[in-house]
């Protein structure tokens, strides 16, 4: 075993036991603020485990008016000043359970993550033994693999345990009915296996996916996201890097309009971009959101050049962007079959509406869907469509929501913001804010 594999065994090893030691404690405050309900998580410090937090936030439908983060070597404590969908306090202990189960899932993916393809030849077959997380459907794959590789399947076994799956397979050429010696054939096979077992360690969350779907494509460096504030009544996201030399932190500073999930799009794109959140302070002022992070790289150092500085600004504006709800809301509700939504898309089309963004349910029988729509060149959807519409889909299935977001009317910036808000803050209102103490306003 070479020394890098040896330490980092010991790395994981260390990571297991703090995870062990310091299960996730969250808390529910309804008494300390008037308009809002606290939760307050402090867990061990492991990179995503924020975002981990805001995936079951935002499960819960619940908007955030107000978050402060603050990390101190190995432990992280979070507030965040949530209401429900009807902008009302929560009255139900569902958070506390969700958030721990979602923290408690991660710790033990981590505990659990090894995952291995070994191969090797002999003269009459080739073996492959596999070790991996355990998961509806995984053997289906990896004989799948093989199916679609042309490998015909001698003998296999397969063991799983605590949610733990081991296999050792014998498989030859269906052609030849030896063992399969072309090694670009070979290590097609050992990758794909690399990436079915990769997929067993847990599914990503849909909308994190989304994130990096549209950041692999980088979407972030199109010219369509350079609009200018103004615009077509729209706001661009204001969003600067600095170096906050003398405490080692890089300071990013967002303003824009505030909207459900703003957070977690911010969050997202700075942990897939390898980013760790030390310290944040986030707030809402009427229809604007400002959000001020204090972060380094995974191995510590901040940012140190303008282009990866113009990088992050980019795919800050994407992240926030991508997630649109300009143009016309319309929410469908209606007994699920076979071809609705191709039959719902087509009726757009027909009536030249084009669709920016689209979310799809079903529970039990019933279908939820909500768009938001456009005219086929961008502009708003005149009423003679939106009656045409109705008649063809049916009154009583398809509703139209008053958007108050895709409205051209733009809030003038009432207050300046400058980095370093959040350490200026007087300690007795960080404390306030983080609902540590009352206050006495």
């Amino acid at each position: 075993m070479d020394c890098w594999s040896a330490s980092n065994e010991v790395d994981d090893e260390y990571e297991k036991l703090v995870l062990r030691m310091n299960p996730p404690r969250v808390s529910v405050d309804n008494n300390s603020n008037e308009k809002a309900t606290l939760i307050k998580v402090d867990s061990a410090n492991k990179h995503g485990s924020l975002l981990q937090v805001l995936q079951a936030l935002i499960d819960l439908n619940l908007t955030i008016k107000r978050a402060y983060i603050s990390s101190d070597g190995q432990w992280v404590m979070d507030v965040f000043h949530v209401v429900d969908e009807e902008g009302n306090k929560l009255h139900h202990s569902e958070v506390t359970e969700r958030i721990q189960q979602s923290l408690s899932a991660r710790a033990f993916s981590c505990l659990s993550s090894r995952r291995s393809v070994e191969i090797q030849a002999s003269p009459n077959h080739t073996s492959i033994e596999l070790i991996g997380r355990d998961r509806p459907g995984l053997l289906s794959e990896i004989f799948a693999v093989l199916t679609e590789l042309k490998c015909n399947i001698v003998a296999s076994q397969v063991w799983t345990h605590n949610s733990r799956m081991a296999s050792v397979i014998y498989i030859t050429d269906q052609t030849t009915q030896g063992a399969i010696d072309d090694h670009d054939r070979l290590a097609k096979i050992q990758n794909l296996f690399h990436y079915v077992l990769k997929g067993s360690a847990g599914t990503t969350h849909m909308e994190r996916r989304l994130h990096q779907l549209m950041y692999e494509d980088g979407d972030y460096g199109r010219n369509d996201l350079n609009l200018e504030e103004g615009k077509d009544g729209k706001i661009k996201p204001v969003v600067t890097v600095e170096n906050c030399v003398e405490r080692g932190y890089t300071v990013v500073f967002v303003r824009s309009k505030d909207r459900p999930k703003l957070l977690f799009d911010t969050v997202c794109t700075l942990t897939d971009m390898q980013y760790v959140v030390f310290h944040a302070s986030v707030m809402t002022e009427e229809s604007e959101a400002y959000q001020e992070y204090y972060i380094r790289h995974t191995d510590g150092r901040p940012i140190n050049c303008d282009g990866e500085k113009e990088r992050l600004i980019n795919c800050l504006e994407a992240a926030i962007k991508r997630r649109s709800t300009e143009g016309l809301k319309l929410e469908l509700r209606s007994k699920d079959r076979i071809g609705l939504l191709s039959d719902l898309t087509r009726i757009f089309r027909e009536n030249g509406l084009s669709i920016i963004r689209a979310e799809v349910s079903t529970r039990e029988s019933q279908v939820l869907s909500v768009f938001y729509v456009t005219d086929a060149s961008g502009n708003p959807v005149q009423n003679q469509t939106i009656e045409a519409l109705r008649n063809q889909i049916g009154e009583s299935v398809l509703s139209v929501k008053d958007n108050q977001l895709s409205k051209s009317t733009c809030c003038k910036d009432r207050r300046r913001f400058s980095f370093g808000n959040l350490f200026k803050f007087r300690f007795n209102k960080f404390l306030v804010g983080l609902g540590l103490i009352r206050s006495c306003s």
